[in-house]
């Protein structure tokens, strides 16, 4: 049906009102702070690592607009960014078609790639990135295997299984009630209360959406006032009022989906209060002999009733990783960090046991088994007939193969949906993530991890860019990052080093780790035939695709300038001449000091361009091109040498 223009007018006015009410919410909302700005700021560059950061860490609304009425994702897909785009639209950034701001997203992306990427992201999977959390809350209340409820409550026909930790998270009045008693394990509802109107209460507070029929009639033993009546009361007795307000504007959708959203992300802080004040408060550090001697009732203050358990790294394994690293001696000294572990003396480090050295440290974290259950790993533990399953009087511990630091970013992801991942620990997070079956959060390490080298696949060298530093070590390897992609199946990483790579070839095509490399990519064939292809190579080869078109262009505009040049012999020998004549007269009218003329002549050479191998090229596109030559007839020797043929 189409509307009339005084109709659509009308409905805009409504909408502006409500907007200035503080009643509803703009989608982009005018944002002029300065976390905004460094945002904006960082998806012009394409700086992944703070754009990251900044999302995961300063809260700021990735949907908001500057002051030239440009959105982060706009900004980013203008500049090409491809995996700045990709990473706000994970974090919930909105490109709806049938938008004004949509539209001008895909206008104005740079390439197909990004306009493809923008086009699979529809608008159910890019307006809540905490749907996923809120759809497994909501499903606890109707899963019967596991058992993981710890309250029934019943009504007159039926009883709810329910889980302390999430009411009283989520309710003042239950938190107040199960902290005078918590040992409960029963309640009833009063019979004048509707059952519909506790139902509907429950799936609320469980993040659950609110029926368009809120039950009531004949036949259900109340009408539909007495359970609207019922609603009103129990919302008021369980201090959720918000529950009333989804209610009435229950008709509006666009306040509905507002309201849910809003409640959904209240939901998500609730349980990541109660997450932080109880689970990570009450986490027990103990010597890890001890460990296993930790006894904790069932019956506990937060309603764990399970405790996980990380050892730190022993020192005999760190020196163990040391000295494998450092290999047969001698060992020449290496300077920052490898993998973390910083190396530094020439000699192994002994293993042997020290009095002064403090003892190996474990951390027992208290949580629910209700939360483990999106881990497909803990989900198939629980359902099992292993002892991990049983309900004992004291609770069982699970030792996980991860350090605390590790295990303490995975709950936070469980608990939350939070990825709170520092490039230390990220690629120890994939490997356990990868473990216990949380995809998810895989993916949300990998994007940490793509963060290395400040996110971006620009690397000047000394004599192209002037103000060149030397850039300090990561605190990751970018070998450990393409292996870790090998080892847990996930493209994006093998992509990212590909690339990282492939922009800074130069540096590592000398190396014998990156011999070892290609020797061990060419091994990940079974059965390899000399015809068969080396994977990594393919890719360092996909990403340099564009480079030869780009160097035969710029060969024929260097061709073409030759040629104007050599038409015009007289133009070139004129210009000559008359540079020359030019500083003969500065040198005999001003008398130029000799050493003026060597810093002169000194920072001209400087200013030339070289290439990888000493040659001074005529300017930085011919050094490009030289240099490319001179990398593709290394990896040829690098074959050659490895025996490989690719």
């Amino acid at each position: 049906m189409v509307v009339r223009k005084d109709q659509l007018e009308a409905s805009l006015r409504e909408e502006n009102k409500l907007i200035e009410s503080g009643k509803l919410k703009e989608d982009s909302p005018l944002d002029v702070s300065e976390k905004f700005s460094e945002l904006c700021e960082a998806c012009r560059r394409g700086d992944l690592k703070s754009c990251q950061e900044t999302i995961t860490t300063e809260g700021v609304n990735i949907n908001a607009r500057d002051r030239f009425d440009y959105t982060p994702l706009i900004l980013a897909s203008l500049c090409g960014h491809y995996e700045v785009v990709q990473l706000l639209l994970e974090s919930g950034a909105l490109c709806e078609r049938d938008t004004f701001q949509g539209e001008r997203c895909l206008y104005n992306a740079l390439n197909d790639r990004i306009r493809n990427l923008l086009l699979s992201y529809d608008y159910s999977k890019s307006t809540d990135p905490l749907q996923p959390l809120a759809a497994h809350i909501t499903s606890l209340l109707t899963r019967e295997q596991p058992q993981t409820s710890d309250l029934s409550v019943a009504t007159a026909p039926e009883v709810f299984n329910l889980h302390k930790f999430i009411l009283s998270a989520r309710s003042p009045y239950f938190h107040k009630k199960l902290c005078a008693a918590p040992e409960t394990a029963n309640w009833r509802i009063p019979a004048a209360i509707p059952p519909q109107a506790f139902d509907i209460a429950i799936r609320y507070i469980y993040l659950g959406e609110i029926p368009r029929d809120i039950g009531g009639g004949p036949g259900t033993g109340f009408t539909e006032d007495e359970v609207l009546e019922g609603i009103d009361k129990i919302s008021r007795h369980l201090e959720i009022r918000s529950l009333w307000d989804s209610i009435l504007q229950i008709d509006d959708r666009r306040l509905a989906r507002q309201h849910r959203q809003d409640e959904v992300s209240r939901g998500q802080r609730q349980i990541e209060s109660w997450f932080r004040g109880n689970v990570l408060k009450h986490k027990i550090v103990t010597d890890t002999t001890k460990a296993g001697d930790i006894r904790w009732d069932r019956h506990n203050g937060i309603y764990a009733d399970v405790l996980l358990r990380a050892d730190e790294p022993s020192y005999v394994e760190e020196a163990s990783a040391i000295n494998e690293r450092l290999g047969p001696l001698p060992v020449k000294e290496t300077i920052g960090t490898l993998s973390g572990i910083p190396v530094g003396p020439t000699s192994h480090v002994s293993r042997s046991p020290s009095r002064t050295r403090a003892a190996q440290k474990s951390v027992l974290f208290p949580v629910h088994r209700a939360m483990l259950l999106r881990s497909e790993f803990f989900l198939t533990m629980f359902s099992s007939h292993f002892k991990e399953a049983q309900n004992t009087e004291h609770l069982q511990i699970i030792p996980i193969d991860c350090s605390p630091d590790v295990l303490e970013a995975v709950l936070i992801f469980l608990y939350t949906e939070k990825a709170e991942i520092s490039l230390e620990i990220a690629i120890d997070v994939l490997f356990a993530a990868d473990l216990l079956l949380i995809d998810k959060l895989k993916q949300r390490a990998a994007v940490v991890i793509s963060t290395l080298g400040n996110g971006s696949m620009l690397q000047k060298l000394p004599q192209v860019n002037p103000d060149w530093r030397e850039p300090e070590p990561e605190v990751i390897e970018i070998y450990d990052v393409i292996r870790a992609g090998w080892l847990t199946r996930v493209p994006r990483l093998e992509e990212f080093a590909a690339r990282y790579f492939a922009y800074r070839l130069e540096f590592y095509i000398d190396e014998e780790d990156f011999a070892d490399l290609i020797r061990e990519s060419a091994g990940r064939i079974t059965g390899r035939q000399e015809t068969d292809s080396i994977e990594l190579l393919d890719e360092l080869r996909f990403e340099d695709a564009g480079i030869e078109d780009m160097m035969a262009e710029d060969a024929a505009k260097s061709t073409e300038h030759n040629h104007s040049d050599i038409a015009n012999p007289a133009y070139t020998r004129i210009n000559a001449e008359a540079s020359s004549n030019l500083l003969n007269e500065v040198d005999a009218n001003r008398d130029v000091d000799a050493g003026i003329k060597r810093a002169f002549n000194t920072a001209q050479a400087e200013s030339q361009i070289r290439t990888l191998d000493g040659e001074i090229a005529g300017d930085e596109f011919a050094g490009d091109a030289i240099n490319y030559q001179i990398l593709l007839g290394k990896i040829d020797s690098l074959l050659d040498k490895l025996r490989l043929d690719a």
